[in-house]
């Protein structure tokens, strides 16, 4: 069985954007609104506030109501607001998916039948409850209330992308017909925020770059277990946009760069990590190409290696 990249023990750690801390924008200490500007506040500065507010206090089940009330509200969202949106939905199903890894190790770890395997395993489809039901949720108000008014090539991608992580979520921990449909539509769903940003956002865009780096990980994580070969697709996906920000800060000089760089390290270490596991793979190619054509003793081939 293919290790997870969430189980403990030895297991290979793939780096995806929402492993980064989301919380790096609380880090102001004074309140996000001082309280005499309140009363003339519209709605929607209220609401950002509060989330702004929810996050501080890392409550953050409260900062996604008061997000999506934001989109429910239908409005184009601001960067800070779209930042807000994000971060509150990763911070929420991050620590489900986290407790789903957790479950998942400790069932493999005890045999099937066993009284505390059924009690993994009811617990386990309870987090997968959960994490169902916000992902699909975040799927809906993403089609019905922020892809419909986004209006800049930015939005665009950034609103596809999180269209494209979500049903990669669904498909980490659902089986078989369900896990099919979902991977389908996280395939789609990066495809088209791919072909977006590569007319709309520059190389070195950090949207573009979480875009690819998140895409990479889906053809490794979820297509791989389907075939192999789909580290080799990750790679190109991740090295194709490793180069070309690569190029443009070159090109442009590394100030204004802070979130494309923590991106492009992200890239780099899964790029170090399927680097070493396309070389095992070509070498275990040779060696069975030897098993097949050479007329040499098995005795031969392992002096060979």
């Amino acid at each position: 069985m293919k290790s997870h990249p969430f189980l403990f023990g030895k297991v290979k750690i793939v780096k995806a954007e929402e492993g980064r801390s989301q919380t790096q924008s609380r880090v102001e200490e004074s309140p996000p609104v001082q309280a005499e500007n309140w009363e003339e506040m519209e709605e929607r500065g209220k609401v950002v506030c509060m989330a702004k507010l929810a996050e501080q206090a890392e409550r953050y089940d409260d900062m996604v109501e008061f997000m999506k009330k934001l989109a429910r509200m239908d409005v184009d969202m601001s960067t800070e607001e779209r930042h807000l949106f994000s971060v509150g939905f990763k911070n929420t199903i991050g620590a489900r998916r986290a407790s789903w890894g957790i479950l998942s190790s400790l069932e493999q770890k005890v045999a099937a039948g066993e009284q505390a395997s059924r009690m993994i395993n009811v617990y386990r489809k309870k987090v997968e409850d959960e994490l169902r039901v916000i992902c699909n949720e975040i799927l809906s108000i993403i089609a019905i209330h922020c892809l419909p008014l986004a209006n800049t090539g930015e939005n665009i991608v950034f609103f596809y992308k999180m269209k494209g992580d979500y049903y990669r979520y669904l498909a980490e921990f659902s089986s078989e017909t369900e896990k099919k449909s979902a991977a389908d539509q996280s395939l789609m769903a990066y495809q088209h925020a791919m072909v977006v940003a590569s007319t709309e956002l520059s190389p070195a865009h950090p949207i573009r770059l979480g875009l690819a780096l998140n895409f990479s990980v889906f053809f490794y994580e979820i297509m791989n277990c389907h075939e192999r070969s789909f580290t080799l697709k990750a790679y190109q996906v991740a090295k194709q946009a490793f180069d070309e920000a690569t190029n443009e800060i070159n090109s442009a000089g590394v100030e204004g760069y802070n979130d494309s760089i923590l991106m492009m390290e992200l890239l780099k270490d899964n790029l170090e990590l399927w680097t070493s596991e396309l070389n095992e793979d070509r070498i275990a190619a040779e060696v069975l190409h030897i098993c097949h054509t050479s007329r040499f003793s098995m005795q031969a081939i392992k002096c060979q290696l």
